[in-house]
């Protein structure tokens, strides 16, 4: 026998070792009358059937899904009255009677198994637009500029691209990037994200296609290369500050003002999403500002061969790839809040459109109109240029205003690298892949234990160098992203039929073909690498390779608990094929 909690208890349904802790509580609830039952469901036709708490339409259709896997094996006799055959066993018995098979039933489900599942609030006009504890989700102006500053936060840090390569190859670079790497992440994130509307994100997508070890693996490499990158802007904010407060450029001043940052900007993030998605949208709209006037002081004095400026034989192509992939990476990261999305099935891939040009084009005009405005001298253009260029364009005044808005860019990415890195580890939790405490939400319904593990790995991690961070980001980044694409076309081959609110108009060659170009710039990226950096970025990769089966075993032990939410749907079989699939959605 395979024991779960009803459908329709609530609560969350034990994982893995766990499913026979949840079908004990469960039954012992069923009996007392609590509400919560036990479905004691046949492996075999000829075997009994209890459906206790479900209707004898439940009842019948639970025969046929279990009679042998297929809808034509012959139903299963009637079943009996629930206290003849559920409540003459003890809870010690139904223990006793959940076999291995329980473990390989609660994993996966295949598709065909599937007319019932649907993500809770898809589709339900009353609860899509309440998150977590019943706070409003994010709408869609919220959701574009919680985007924007995942990936951008504006042209800050764009400037070492053209002291690189140039003014011509920095401004083909980012139109180019865009082309191979941008729109296909975000396409793919868009179907992907809506195709698994829930906090997971990719690590729901991997899991899906690979099995969860490996959705494990993209989890670990993902959130470690967010906190990684986090780690970043608390630093680069005082880089900017350092100008006018002198002392905050070393020593324990600088320490102590890290720390308080990052305690300030948690904060903010335990406060609530829909905060840090209206702070994002002051915030982006205060950053960007400044280049839109220093774009048009520059008009007058643009010439246009300044442009084409170019010397192949003196281009650092490390520190330029670098520079370009961090500047356009992380569309994936959205994914893992899409649980606390507005009608996410709607709203995340038009978000992801609108993003793409205000990211694409928040880089492109502050390139195309300072680099021929002046002189391009490429020793001078590191981070913080700009602010010079607009000191010699508009005064002082518009110098200040674009340090104002680098130093507080900084402060939304940091925000909402925290939500989506924080969001990733409460949906791992409600999957069963962390123990359950990482489930837990604060009365704002944020994920307080994730917002202070992502807090800690930024304190921990802000000693590292500008360059190491981004560099050290990028490798890890590049591990989960090729765990994406593989997982993108292997459900595209597996499950075709799935329900997709929205999908890439490419068959599965097309697809294919799509993902070459990012793929190969995954290689380059990883190929140039520091060997101090590839050493680190793979020793991380190990120690998530041995976490996974770690935490497998303490809940086997029973050291931890592990649960699953009871509103997800089972995760897609990696093992099914195409044939499964032909009709059923994941998502009605």
């Amino acid at each position: 026998f395979s024991f779960s909690p009803h459908p329709r208890s609530g609560g969350r349904r034990s994982s893995r070792s766990g499913p026979i802790r949840g079908a004990a509580k469960g039954f012992e609830q069923g009996r007392a009358g609590r509400g919560a039952s036990v479905c004691c469901r046949p492996l075999v036709p000829s075997s009994p059937l209890c459906a206790a708490g479900r209707g004898a339409r439940q009842a019948k259709t639970d025969a046929v899904w279990w009679g042998a896997g297929d809808s034509s094996s012959t139903p299963a006799p009637p079943a009996p009255p629930v206290a003849d055959s559920c409540a003459s066993y003890t809870p010690a018995q139904v223990i006793l009677r959940s076999t291995a098979v329980t473990r390989a039933n609660s994993a996966f489900l295949h598709m065909e198994d599937r007319v019932d599942f649907k993500y809770d609030g898809v589709n339900n006009e009353s609860k899509e637009r309440k998150g977590g504890h019943g706070i409003p989700k994010v709408s869609m102006v919220p959701l574009v500029f919680l985007i924007f500053y995942e990936v951008s936060g504006g042209p800050f840090g764009i400037e070492d691209s053209v002291k690189a390569a140039g003014p011509l190859l920095a401004i083909v670079g980012f139109l180019l990037f865009a082309l191979i790497w941008s729109i296909p992440e975000a396409l793919i994130t868009a179907e992907m994200g809506t195709m698994f509307p829930e906090n997971g994100g990719y690590v729901v997508w991997v899991s899906s296609a690979l099995g969860s070890f490996w959705g494990f693996q993209q989890g670990w490499a993902k959130w470690l290369s967010g906190v990684i990158d986090n780690a970043l802007y608390p630093v680069l904010f005082l880089d900017y500050v350092k100008s006018s407060i002198p002392a905050l450029g070393g020593g324990l001043p600088r320490t102590f003002a890290v720390l308080i940052l990052t305690v300030a900007l948690t904060y903010m993030n335990y406060r609530g999403l829909t905060i840090v998605g209206w702070v994002a949208v002051f915030l982006g709209v205060f950053s960007l500002l400044p280049f839109f006037v220093m774009g048009l002081i520059a008009i007058p004095h643009i010439e246009p061969s300044r442009w084409f400026e170019m010397d192949l034989d003196n281009v650092n192509w490390g520190l330029y790839l670098n520079t370009l992939f961090w500047n356009l990476n992380y569309w994936d990261s959205i994914s893992t809040l899409a649980g606390e999305v507005e009608n996410p099935k709607r709203t995340l891939p038009r978000a992801l459109s609108y993003a793409l040009v205000l990211v694409v084009g928040g880089y492109l005009y502050p390139l195309i109109t300072c680099t021929a405005a002046l002189p391009v001298v490429r020793e001078s253009w590191t981070d913080g240029y700009f602010s010079d260029i607009a000191k010699i364009l508009g005064g002082f005044w518009l110098h200040s205003w674009i340090q104002a808005a680098a130093a507080l860019s900084n402060m939304g990415n940091f925000v909402t690298e925290m939500s989506s890195d924080s969001y990733q580890l409460l949906g791992m939790a409600e999957r069963g892949m962390l123990p359950e405490f990482f489930g837990k939400r604060s009365r704002y319904g944020t994920p307080l234990i994730g917002i202070l593990f992502s807090a800690f790995g930024v304190v921990l991690l802000s000693w590292m160098s500008f360059q190491e961070i981004i560099a050290a980001e990028n490798y890890l980044y590049c591990f989960g992203m090729i765990l994406e694409f593989i997982a993108f076309i292997k459900l595209r081959m597996t499950h075709p039929s799935t329900s997709r609110p929205f999908r890439i108009p490419l068959g599965t060659v097309g697809s294919v073909l799509m993902i070459i170009p990012p793929s190969i710039l995954i290689v380059v990226v990883m190929v140039l690498a520091s060997f101090k950096v590839m050493a680190v970025s793979i020793l991380a990769v190990l120690v998530g390779f041995a976490l996974q089966p770690a935490l497998v075993y303490m809940e086997k032990k029973r050291w931890l608990r592990f649960s699953v939410r009871e509103d997800l749907p089972d995760l897609l079989d990696p093992s099914a094929g195409a044939a499964e699939d032909e009709t059923t959605p994941l998502v009605v």
